[in-house]
């Protein structure tokens, strides 16, 4: 299973995180660490997502960058741990 880290910026609104959390739910990925925090002026949040699946990163993020109010969608393949053999 492969995990990835998403950076999401966004214009600050109540309802943006919910939507960003419905979409990952329904592409089939699955949420294994989250962090979000807003501007200085409330303007704009940026939200860090940690996701795994086996599906490719590109079905998510690309469906993330269509939703309202999200203005930028990055994403980072996490460094798989070493598998031990004996």
């Amino acid at each position: 299973m492969n995990q990835h880290n998403l950076q999401i910026e966004a214009q600050f609104r109540p309802e943006v995180l919910e939507r960003v959390l419905r979409m990952t739910r329904h592409r089939g990925f699955r949420v294994d660490d989250m962090e979000m925090s807003t501007a200085a002026d409330c303007q704009s949040l940026s939200i860090r997502v940690t996701v795994s699946s086996e599906r490719p990163i590109q079905l998510l993020s690309r469906q993330l960058e269509k939703l309202m109010n999200v203005t930028r969608v990055e994403t980072h393949l996490m460094e798989q741990p070493l598998k031990q053999s004996a």
